[in-house]
């Protein structure tokens, strides 16, 4: 008579054995990103004081560019300036912005429009925003509209490139899927391009935005009477290190709040876009 054998199954390891199987996966301790900024600002102060202390071309320690803002808050020169140059700079980011984001859309959208109106941005994108402040001074006289003008112009060049792509980025299945749901072009532009595009559309503004800054101080060359950057001019001629320093750091913390306010804007806008 004949036997048959029946081959033994391994037993599945347990748990507790797979697990030490594996290789162990290392955690990285995580730091709150408040906690890295504190000790990024508190080491480069620190650098800087050491600096001064060498006496590198006479550089102003934080005290001393401490004690000058203290000054220039007090009998409220720093407060006006801030004012004025926040003014200069809302008007100019805004009107950019909002000339920009149908631009940009109209190019990405519409064949005709991009081939219209493309070689134009490219064009001035190449012209730097301060070259025009000649052009601006001789057409606009030397009010506030030249100004203004110059950080208009800074803006929309660096926002309207940022909407274009935006759209022409657009998933083309999310798009051929509308119009078969029988969506008119109309609706698959406000439901689906815009949606879609606002992640770069809100980049594209902060890049206006440090543009519009970065514009600042050149474009308040034009017979400004107040403004940081005017007040930085002005100090340069007298050599005034700690008030340049005071307009540059008032300068630097006005940019960091608005941008972060559109940082904030940006995630609240895109929730529903997986980030890191």
């Amino acid at each position: 008579m004949s036997s048959t054998e029946t081959p033994l199954k391994r037993a599945a390891p347990a748990p507790e054995a797979a697990e030490r199987t594996r290789e162990p996966r290392r955690k990285g301790v995580r730091v709150p990103a408040f906690a890295l900024n504190l000790i990024a600002l508190v080491a480069g102060v620190g650098l800087w004081a050491w600096l001064a202390s060498l006496g590198v071309q006479a550089l102003p320690g934080p005290a001393a560019v401490a004690g000058r803002a203290g000054e220039l808050i007090a009998d409220g020169t720093l407060a006006e300036d801030s004012l004025a140059s926040l003014r200069r700079v809302l008007t100019g980011f805004a009107l950019g912005t909002l000339l920009a984001v149908p631009v940009g859309f109209l190019m990405g959208w519409y064949p005709v429009a991009r081939g219209l109106l493309e070689p134009y941005v490219q064009f001035f994108r190449t012209v730097p925003p301060l070259a025009m402040i000649p052009l601006a001074i001789v057409l606009l006289g030397i009010g506030e509209l030249p100004k203004i003008f110059v950080i208009f112009l800074a803006a929309f060049l660096s926002s309207v490139v940022a909407a274009f792509q935006g759209v022409v980025g657009v998933d083309r299945t999310l798009i051929d899927a509308a119009r078969v749901l029988g969506a008119r072009d109309g609706t698959i532009f406000l439901k689906v391009v815009v949606p879609a595009s606002a992640p770069f559309i809100l980049v594209g503004m902060r890049i206006g935005l440090g543009s519009a800054w970065g514009t600042l101080v050149a474009a308040e060359l034009i017979a400004a009477q107040e403004g940081l950057g005017f007040r930085m001019q002005n100090a340069q001629l007298y050599y005034d290190l700690p008030t340049i320093f005071v307009g540059l750091i008032t300068i630097g913390l006005l940019g960091l709040l608005m941008d972060r306010l559109l940082l904030l804007a940006e995630r609240r806008l895109t929730c529903w876009q997986e980030t890191r």
